[in-house]
């Protein structure tokens, strides 16, 4: 990152926190706190107008271009978000950002403006008083008048950190990568699965390389097509670099035109053409990862090089099988008639190919989420998904995602030891592969190891910003029992998905959770509502009527789902936390054990679940607890 000029540089001293705009650094009692990009600058705005209200026009002025004004709600309210979590504020009952509803927002700390290390200090680093109501230490002389002509300092910072010179560009290590969506200049639009998968095949190459960060497929997606520029997209993604190109398919040929930009200045660095049989369209992937990789000066082990360069043959129909039945899968994972599909072409590449193992590890995917879903039971799942990752590795020992969905099926049995293993051997094959850190995250928080947890969603946050990820993070937090980060995650999810009942329903429990029961009970309903009546949800719901006095309705809600479980069907799981809202711990405690027979996914939350908190104390709590392997 750019410094700041002498001139301008500062140390912004508030709580336990320290701003270097010089460095552009925030530390937490001496220690460095990831952040960076616009919530950085937003930080650096509201410090240097510290008690004063900072206007949403302000902000875009000063921090985001005229042209992309258009996004310019959702980064805002993304950057806020993200300050919060970093500062462990909260919007509710703020102790640093206040928030003006439809104005802007204002620091509320007592601040202080210190030289930076190395800098002289100047009439303009003394504390004043702030307002009485707001103890704010801050210049003594206008914020405009800071500069002699008048410029705004953060107008510097973002010259400095988003716009550096070309002198700077040319020696500028490129450490974080983004791949556009190819473009299809196949001529063809039915073609799109085929350009697609090959984006997402390259993407899987680069997160290969352990010195590099490489942005998930989830969160480049969303840029097919874009008309930005692409210094506004290196922002947005927070990449140092771009790679984007083109596919063209014309019978059993393919031609691959990639090139490399600076992603600030939109400077070309390097540029190739690749043109191979079908069949070799792997080995394809491989060269052009690894050429991507070079001219970024990426440190590979030799470990790393041969993952990269290693690619087979492989059929070329099997392999177009295979990329149809990755579209069903990553676009829609919660629909079974999707992964049916999914897992038919899955099956098709197999069929075709014996010796392709991205297709077993694909099909292993299919039953675990199928499972999730309830499509299929669970145990038949875990046998399927168990043979298919043993033909995965044994054809292939290096492909990432085939250990973590092998650490998923761990988590099946509360093999609590293997899924650590697993997970970790994901990740050190693939260290970009976003969606083993969230499901290694998630892993970390259910089994009480929350400071490696929390470590996890902060580079989940580096690689992905798509509804996956969000919901990863929403899952840790609910696991961890930390509820203002959960109704953060949550409000942050609905930005990306606004109509998903189980954003509400979580919402409601972090809400529950932090002691705002009408709130909760206000979401609850929404929930149930989307989900024509979640049996989880009127659960939730009725534990919170109860918590506020409303015990009838609650009771109204147990009993009515009591009478159902007569003619539907309602998990045991579902069944104890009914019987557990009545005041039964013995029918709570007889369907509980139903569902550890059933190896239930709900009881790796069992210490989270707000509903059975008033069981904690029974020796059979505890006891159940510890046959699942989690802390108690």
């Amino acid at each position: 990152m750019a410094t700041l000029p002498r001139a301008t540089s500062s140390l912004w001293r508030f709580d336990v926190f320290e701003l270097d705009t010089r460095t552009g650094e925030l530390r937490k009692r001496g220690a460095k706190v990831r952040l960076q990009g616009q919530p950085l600058l937003v930080l650096a705005v509201l410090l240097e107008r510290a008690g004063d209200l900072v206007t949403r026009e302000e902000l875009r002025e000063q921090i985001w271009p005229a042209d992309t004004f258009v996004d310019f709600d959702h980064s805002l309210h993304n950057a806020i978000a993200r300050l919060r979590d970093v500062l462990g504020d909260s919007p509710e009952n703020p102790r640093y950002i206040e928030t003006l509803p439809r104005r802007g927002y204002r620091f509320i700390a007592s601040a202080e403006k210190l030289p930076a290390p190395g800098t002289q200090s100047t009439p303009e680093s003394e504390p004043v008083s702030a307002p009485p109501e707001r103890v704010v230490q801050t210049r003594s002389r206008p914020f405009a008048a800071f500069i002699g002509s008048g410029l705004l300092i953060v107008a510097v910072v973002v010259a400095m950190l988003l716009v550096p010179s070309h002198r700077t560009i040319a020696a500028s290590p490129i450490r974080s990568i983004a791949v556009l969506p190819l473009a299809n200049f196949s001529g063809d639009p039915s073609q799109d699965y085929f350009v697609d998968g090959m984006t997402d095949e390259l993407i899987t190459d680069l997160a290969k390389v352990g010195s590099l960060r490489v942005t998930s497929r989830t969160s480049v997606m969303p840029y097919k097509g874009t008309k930005k520029r692409l210094p506004e997209i290196a922002r947005e993604l927070n990449v140092d670099g771009i790679v984007e190109g083109s596919v063209t398919r014309s019978g059993q040929r393919v031609r691959i035109t990639a090139q490399l930009l600076q992603g600030s200045t939109d400077k070309h660095l390097w540029a190739e053409t690749y043109d191979r049989d079908l069949g070799d369209v792997l080995k394809l992937q491989g060269e052009l990862a690894d050429a991507i990789a070079q001219q970024v000066r990426a440190q590979l082990s030799p470990t790393q090089q041969a993952q990269i360069r290693q690619a087979h043959v492989v059929d070329p129909v099997a392999h177009d099988a295979y990329l149809r039945g990755r579209l069903y899968f990553v676009t829609e994972t919660d629909k079974p008639e999707s992964l049916r599909k999914a897992q038919d072409l899955f099956q098709q590449s197999i069929q075709r190919d014996p010796s392709f193992a991205l297709a077993y590890a694909g099909l292993a995917d299919t039953y675990v989420f199928l499972a999730y879903s309830g499509a299929v039971p669970k145990d038949q799942a875990y046998t399927s998904a168990k043979d298919a990752l043993a033909k995965a590795l044994a054809l292939d020992d290096s492909v990432g995602e085939a250990y973590d969905t092998l650490g998923t099926l761990s988590e099946f049995n509360w093999d609590w030891a293997s899924a650590d293993r697993a997970f970790n051997r994901a990740i050190a094959l693939a260290p970009s592969y976003s969606c083993a850190h969230e499901d290694r995250a998630i892993f970390l928080a259910t089994t009480g190891r929350r400071a490696e947890a929390l470590a996890e969603i902060a580079k989940i946050d580096q690689l992905d910003y798509g509804l996956s990820a969000a919901g990863s993070e929403i899952y840790t937090y609910y696991a961890l029992r930390d509820y203002p980060d959960l109704i953060e995650a949550s409000k942050r999810a609905m930005l990306l998905d606004s109509k998903g009942w189980w954003l509400h329903y979580d919402l409601g429990i972090g809400y529950e959770g932090a002691g705002k029961l009408q709130e909760a009970i206000s979401e609850y309903q929404k929930a149930a509502k989307l989900s024509d009546g979640d049996q989880n949800v009127l659960t939730y719901l009725a534990h919170a009527d109860d918590a506020i006095g409303h015990r009838a309705e609650a009771v109204k809600i147990l009993r009515d789902l009591e009478q159902k479980s007569k003619w539907i069907d309602v998990p045991p799981y579902v069944m104890a936390t009914t019987y557990a809202g009545l005041g039964d711990r013995e029918k709570a405690f007889e369907f509980l054990e139903k569902a550890y027979q059933v190896r239930a996914f709900d009881l790796s939350f069992l210490g989270a679940d707000l509903r059975l908190d008033h069981l904690h104390s029974d020796p059979r709590f505890q006891n159940l607890l510890s046959r699942v392997g989690l802390p108690n």
